[in-house]
């Protein structure tokens, strides 16, 4: 819904901002070149249905405008109308890692902090000097095109330089952030295989330092495909690896190639393999979805460049950890020539002000982060603005959950009102976004600016009708480049077609429950599995959460649908009635003037049937490794179901807070 029933503009950009975007000088490149009408420039629009409309048009011009280092050949799309099973560029050949190490210069290209313990500088030279070591040592432990380099590690450069040394060999990466536990790791890896795994010693998190170096004999043991482990010593300098098999020191790993300057890419075809990644797997063991080289970076330059207005010499930084998809679409941001701040730990270090020191010193342009850190800095009272020179930042990206209208208002008050304020979503599923930034449009209060270019995003009902202006299903009705090209030991495509297909038929339904608004833009209301149905009516778990976490008192909170009355042997239950679980500020109790305030506050700014029928008071919330409140988790302990896979979780003990209330009883 748009907030207080009304749009409010609360930034937009000037003639002279507009015309240095990297948006506008694509569509002078489409004028120019006579691709496109000189109307598409000042119209988003006209241009986004042109982007879909002539879709083979646009992606040849992305591949142009941001000269894309490959042949893509005559070809662009066969089978267009298949969905899965468009085939795009199908005599491209392209090596993903070429494209992203361009530049040998000497200036900066990633600056790394490791909370407030480590901090690196490195070069565009010194990147493709170490990929090249890094190569020619993979090429030489036997990894080959197709090969799975698995790295377990904190987003560090280190990282970087394994994936870019692996890709640039034609091998296929996959990663996990160091804090997933054995069976995490088994979960992921043990269906994917990899030849060889890089592994950190351990990492930083809030102040303390957490060894990863024990949990290494039990994985490699749990990993038969495994040729070589090599551990990155980031925590500590050096370790005894003699009763580690296959184990070696990464310095010992390189050493012998530290001649080696130059990398002989391998050129493949658009649809190789270049990541596999994972789903949250809290209902089961992951989804392994493999995304490919050419989609998956000609998606990143769009978004990068066109929607994020990623410029040379920017300085990119994302919060993120290398177990979330946004470190993919991150590290991608020097294809397009910025410098990428890498940072790994957690984001409250000083209360949060630690990520603000390292915008500052670094003079960062473009900003991500997620819903809940933007709500949790506004929970402190604290005002970055009147502590931080921001002069620097042109943009302000999130993601991971809905970012409620008051934390824009928070934003622009707080932090800095001069630039773009970008909600962005997709997910790990495209490796990329369905809905983001338009640096030549006005952000309006609560809303996403609009649906990505070449993206044919649309919200539909239960029969595949398009809405506006009312919540249904968010669905793309045509295909992309940057689909996945499946799952992982998925030989027929069943689990693929499954997964995005079974609910219409050739249109990819995402699974968010969305509306567009009148403006053109998308409000995200939560994960259409979670939405409520009290009384047959449905409810984004959103709605429920910008209310409650108004409220001072309240920190955090999670919803669910519980089944009631409870169900008789052998019948489905009738209803459900709405069940809000609330975390609050240190030292609070849930008193029945909390309560009623709580409902209160709910019923007078959404609908009587948003209003819970039970409020409950627990002290943790359980959540994924990306920070993903987990509400399918949380309902099936409150139904006495099993959460299959509690690995994918952060805080997995915290799902006993849930079991057997009994507050639920009655």
């Amino acid at each position: 819904m748009i907030p207080e029933s009304k749009s409010q503009t609360l930034w937009a950009p000037g003639r002279e901002q507009i015309e240095a975007t990297g948006l506008s000088a694509f569509t002078r490149f489409l004028v120019d070149r006579r691709i496109a009408s000189a109307d598409l420039a000042t119209d988003y629009t006209a241009l986004h249905r042109w982007s879909v409309d002539q879709s083979e048009d646009f992606w040849t011009a992305i591949w142009d405008f941001c000269a894309v280092v490959g042949e893509r050949g005559h070809k662009v799309l066969v089978d267009g109308q298949k969905m899965p099973g468009a085939n795009w560029f199908p005599d491209a050949r392209l090596n993903f890692a070429e494209n992203l190490l361009r530049r040998r210069d000497g200036e900066d290209a990633i600056v790394f902090w490791g909370e407030d313990r480590v901090k690196e500088r490195i070069s565009h030279g010194d990147l493709y000097r170490r990929v090249a070591h890094m190569a020619a040592a993979f090429r030489n432990a036997g990894v080959a095109t197709g090969d799975r380099v698995a790295a377990y590690m904190p987003n560090c450069p280190d990282t970087l330089v394994a994936m870019l040394a692996a890709t640039s060999l034609g091998a296929i990466f996959t990663s996990a952030s160091p804090d997933f536990g054995v069976q995490g790791v088994l979960d992921r890896f043990g269906q994917t295989e990899p030849i060889v795994l890089v592994a950190a010693d351990g990492y930083f998190y809030a102040g303390k330092t957490i060894d990863t170096l024990g949990k290494l004999p039990e994985i490699v043991a749990g990993l038969p495909s495994l040729r070589q482990l090599v551990v990155v010593p980031y925590v500590h300098r050096e370790h005894d690896l003699s009763a580690l098999p296959k184990a070696v020191m990464l310095a010992d790993f390189v050493q012998e190639y530290r001649w080696v300057d130059d990398i002989e890419f391998v050129r493949l075809p658009f649809a190789h393999p270049l990541y596999i990644m994972y789903s949250s797997g809290t209902t089961g063991v992951p989804k392994c979805i493999v995304h490919s080289a050419g989609g998956t970076l000609l998606q990143h330059l769009k978004e990068h460049r066109l929607h994020a207005d990623v410029r040379d010499g920017d300085r990119l930084f994302y919060f993120t950890t290398c177990g979330w998809m946004m470190w993919n679409w991150l590290v991608s941001g020097i294809a397009s020539g910025a410098t990428l701040l890498l940072y790994d730990g957690s984001p409250f270090v000083a209360d949060g002000r630690l990520l603000f020191d390292f915008a500052v010193a670094e003079r960062m342009t473009h900003f991500g982060t997620s819903a809940k850190f933007i709500d949790a800095l506004a929970k402190t009272g604290w005002v970055p603005k009147d502590q931080y020179d921001l002069s620097s930042l042109r943009a302000m990206f999130s993601t991971g959950s809905p970012l409620v209208a008051e934390s824009f208002d928070f934003v622009y008050e707080k932090i800095k009102a001069n630039m773009q304020l970008a909600s962005i979503s997709g997910g790990t599923d495209i490796i990329s976004c369905f809905v983001l930034g338009n640096p030549n449009a006005p952000v309006i209060r609560g809303e996403i600016q609009c649906a990505g270019l070449g993206m044919a995003v649309e919200v539909v009902d239960d029969n595949g009708n398009t809405l506006c202006g009312e919540k249904g299903e968010l669905v793309c009705m045509r295909s992309f480049p940057a689909m996945p090209i499946g799952f992982w030991n998925d030989t027929d495509g069943a689990k693929y077609r499954a997964a995005y297909f079974e609910r219409f038929d050739n249109v990819w339904c995402h699974g968010d429950f969305a509306e567009i608004t009148p403006n053109g833009g998308f409000v995200i209301y939560g994960r259409s599995d979670a939405t409520l149905n009290p009384g047959g009516v449905r409810i984004g778990t959103a709605e429920i959460y910008r209310q409650v976490e108004k409220l001072p008192e309240v920190l955090e909170s999670i919803v669910i649908g519980q089944d009631w009355p409870p169900a008789k042997a052998g019948e489905a239950s009738g209803d459900v009635r709405v069940v809000l679980f609330v975390k609050l500020r240190e030292g609070l109790q849930l008193t029945d003037a909390l309560q009623q305030r709580i409902k209160a506050t709910i019923r007078d700014n959404t609908t009587p049937r948003h209003v819970p029928a039970k409020i409950v008071q627990v002290v943790d919330i359980p959540r994924t490794k990306s920070g993903k409140i987990v509400e399918l988790a949380v309902r099936n302990v409150v139904h006495n179901l099993p959460v299959k896979n509690q690995e994918a979780l952060a805080n997995p003990e915290a799902l006993a807070l849930f079991r057997d209330r009994a507050e639920l009883r009655h």
